[in-house]
């Protein structure tokens, strides 16, 4: 029959057994070995005693601790190892001491292994009673059904590539048939932790201080066009991405409201908005009824620009002083927030260079 060894409880003496024990090895012709035996001690421990009372009488060695210093010791290190917790949580948290205490009781529920309770408890400023009884306690309604509406939030956001506030998620649950408060769908988003992405400061794109000729306008918001390739819009848009502003020149087709011409690009020189026209000309067929209808930017007023125009035989029409944000361009604008979103929304590149921006901008 095998034997197995089982480790041994650890045991716990009191200060006079340990003083009393280390005075019978002064006193007695045994060795410290024979008194450990018969007292079934180990002998290392019964050693350390024997130092650490010489420590506390002032004769040990330099360095060493006595017994009241050591306790001291301890208690620090454990004030100090408990603060090192309480900072950890409170920065995880994340600021939930504003939230109500079924958002605290949760994480406290998601940190318990790593955190002792009461400490949890106490840093989260509830009770550990209040803490047990609602983990006891059965979900309301109210959550249960948050937690279905969570999964269809967290569903449209993905589906928008994490563009979506909760003023456009709370529109598409409105179109889907939800009946839902949009003050609900941001603390759902909150609580989730889902975010939008938000617009940068406003960098304004139209330089029409210059003096190069401006164009007539030729189509005063008319915009019902009764056949393909009669009125092209074009404009010009930033983005902030990873890597910086890039600056992306479109044409639309009215008829359509389709981006027949595009071009990206790290400046907004003349040659930006040349490589969008180049596209749209490569793509589709033109002929002297074809409108091209811009702002007064420098870029579309430039000598080059109204060249190449003129080459292909499209009549140039510019809108009105000051109007830059008029309906005139709403549908090119239209498209070009959307490409904003899409490539906001792009995970960052490795290279930085403008020639890799560019490329990836394409892609």
């Amino acid at each position: 029959m095998v034997a197995y060894m089982t480790k041994r409880k650890r045991r716990k003496f009191t200060p006079e057994f340990k003083a009393e024990t280390v005075r019978l090895v002064r006193e007695s012709e045994k060795t410290i070995a024979q008194i450990a035996r018969d007292l079934d001690l180990t002998e290392s421990a019964l050693r350390s005693w024997v130092e650490q009372a010489t420590t506390d009488e002032g004769q040990g060695g330099t360095g060493a601790l006595t017994t009241s210093e050591r306790e001291e010791l301890n208690r620090l290190r454990r004030e100090n190892r408990i603060l090192q917790q309480e900072r950890e949580i409170l920065t995880k948290s994340g600021g939930l001491l504003r939230e109500g205490e079924h958002v605290r009781f949760v994480f406290i529920d998601e940190e318990k292994a790593h955190y002792d309770i009461s400490l949890l408890c106490r840093v989260m400023q509830v009770s550990r009673s209040g803490y047990y009884a609602w983990r006891s306690r059965a979900p309301s309604p109210r959550a249960t059904q948050d937690l279905v509406l969570s999964e269809t939030v967290t569903e449209i956001h993905k589906a928008s590539r994490g563009t979506y506030c909760s003023p456009r998620v709370h529109a598409e649950l409105r179109a889907r048939g939800h009946r839902v408060n949009r003050k609900r769908i941001a603390r759902l988003m909150r609580r989730t932790g889902l975010a939008g992405l938000t617009g940068r400061r406003y960098r304004c794109t139209t330089d029409s201080r210059h003096e190069l000729p401006v164009a007539a306008n030729l189509v005063w918001r008319d915009f019902d066009v009764d056949a393909p390739n009669r009125v092209w819009v074009a404009d010009i848009t930033y983005v902030w991405t990873w890597e910086g502003w890039l600056y992306l020149a479109a044409i639309v087709d009215l008829f359509s409201r389709r981006v027949v011409g595009w071009a990206t690009a790290d400046h907004m020189r003349t040659e930006l908005v040349l490589e969008a026209l180049a596209r749209a000309t490569g793509e589709r067929a033109t002929s002297t009824l074809l409108v091209h209808h811009s702002d007064r930017g420098s870029q579309y007023a430039s000598e080059h620009y109204r060249a190449v125009l003129a080459a292909q035989g499209i009549t140039c029409s510019m809108s009105r002083p000051g109007n830059c944000n008029g309906r005139d361009l709403r549908h090119v604008r239209a498209s070009l927030s959307l490409c904003r979103e899409l490539i906001r929304s792009r995970p960052p590149r490795g290279s930085c260079t403008p020639r890799a921006r560019r490329a990836t901008s394409r892609r």
